[in-house]
């Protein structure tokens, strides 16, 4: 007997109602904006605006005007419900205020304490330069700790033991103490270049200190004498505003201090030197050019804030730069200067969540120098000959001999 196969009538019924017509899928006319948007591939959408910056600047405008918009729900409401809407309004004003009375108290808080720290760094930076010399009871205390290091880790206690000098009574202080901090930590550590480090061995101090006109904060880089620059410290200074929405205290701007560079020793530039050979006279001459370099000391460069309408690609880019300047500045507020004996040591990365010997990407410090590769001397076009044009950086030619040793 053959066997008789049916129909699946509900499977074919829930096809047939996927793919049947209804008032509800067939629209009456075919919409030619929505015709046109599915013709038209993306790339060739922003191909035509980027070739129209009137209707660009129309189509931001409109959509900018949208956000926060009313939707006309809370004006339809009886008026009496409306009032109520606007006293739940008040409260939260008045909500505003305490949060604003808040913030501050908890700046003022920070400001009590960092007063009863200032003996505590006052002591660290006092040893750290060998002006002091630790007390019988401090021996005992740091002892007491170096023992419980050693029972948390046996290996990594013992080969400190082992280092010994037979010249260390000789030492003065920690030498490289604030070197060595900022460079075990990862974004400081990709800020300072060789050169830098040669000028950051005289770096005596960084402190903390709480504005008092406006909330805000310093930071003071305290140098001894040293061949690089004639300022004894080196300040940036952060100012808050208050939120209006929830009242906290946000960056506002930044301002830095000039770093008056002794002659020919600015590490903020390298002096190129260019060797070129007339076209028609055949003789050569050598050419010298002050480009920017890369360099810690550009943390002390005041950045102004783009015009808030300006969104061209050079004002997102020094918006990048203010912002990682700002990071910069809060980790030595919240994490270095605190803690610095951590960063010497390496224990902050493993708090911190960070691998000592993890290779750290260069990303975050692409938009923190600026880039003027694209700048030429006109001058030089006119007389070079490509093809015996040689080019060296400063640190062949230019550079004083104590940035040479690296």
């Amino acid at each position: 007997m053959s066997e008789n196969k049916g129909v699946n009538i509900k499977t074919d019924d829930k096809a047939a109602a996927d793919t049947a017509p209804t008032p509800q899928n067939t629209p009456i006319f075919t919409a030619p904006m929505a015709a046109a948007a599915a013709a038209v591939e993306a790339g060739d959408i922003e191909a035509s605006l980027a070739g129209n910056p009137a209707l660009l600047s129309m189509l931001q405008g409109r959509l900018g005007s949208l956000i926060g918009a009313s939707s006309g729900y809370v004006e339809s409401l009886p008026k009496a419900v409306r009032e109520r809407v606007d006293v739940l309004k008040y409260l939260q004003q008045q909500h505003l205020e305490i949060d604003k009375k808040l913030h501050m108290e908890i700046y003022e808080l920070e400001k009590k304490y960092s007063q009863l720290y200032a003996p505590l760094y006052a002591r660290r930076t006092a040893l750290v330069q060998g002006d002091a010399e630790p007390t019988d009871e401090e021996r005992a205390e740091g002892a007491k700790i170096a023992e419980e290091e050693k029972d948390d880790d046996e290996e990594q206690a013992s080969g400190i033991e082992e280092e010994e000098d037979e010249d260390d009574e000789d030492v003065a202080g920690i030498p490289e103490f604030w070197l060595t901090a900022l460079k075990n930590n990862p974004d400081f550590a990709e800020l300072i270049t060789e050169r830098d480090e040669e000028a950051l061995k005289f770096l005596r101090d960084i402190r903390l200190a709480y504005l008092d006109e406006s909330p805000g904060f310093k930071l003071e880089f305290v140098f001894s004498e040293n061949p690089f620059f004639t300022n004894a410290v080196l300040t940036k200074t952060y100012v808050y505003d208050q939120d209006d929405v929830a009242g906290a205290l946000e960056f506002s701007h930044a301002q830095g201090s000039e770093v008056d560079w002794k002659p020919e020793q600015d590490l903020s530039v390298t002096v190129e030197t260019k060797k070129q050979r007339h076209k028609t006279t055949n003789r050569t001459r050598v050419v010298k050019k002050t480009v920017p370099a890369q360099t810690f000391f550009s943390f002390f460069t005041t950045v102004e804030e783009p015009e808030s309408e300006d969104e061209s690609e050079l004002a997102e880019e020094t918006r990048d730069r203010i912002s990682l300047d700002y990071e910069l500045a809060n980790d030595l507020k919240e994490k270095i200067v605190p803690n610095a004996i951590d960063w010497f040591t390496g224990k902050a990365l493993e708090y911190e969540g960070l691998d000592e010997d993890e290779d750290f990407e260069d990303e975050f410090m692409d938009d923190y120098y600026e880039d003027d590769d694209d700048e030429e001397d006109s001058d030089d076009d006119e007389d070079e000959d490509s093809g015996d044009e040689l080019s060296k950086s400063a640190k062949d030619a230019a550079e004083p001999p104590q940035c040479k040793n690296q």
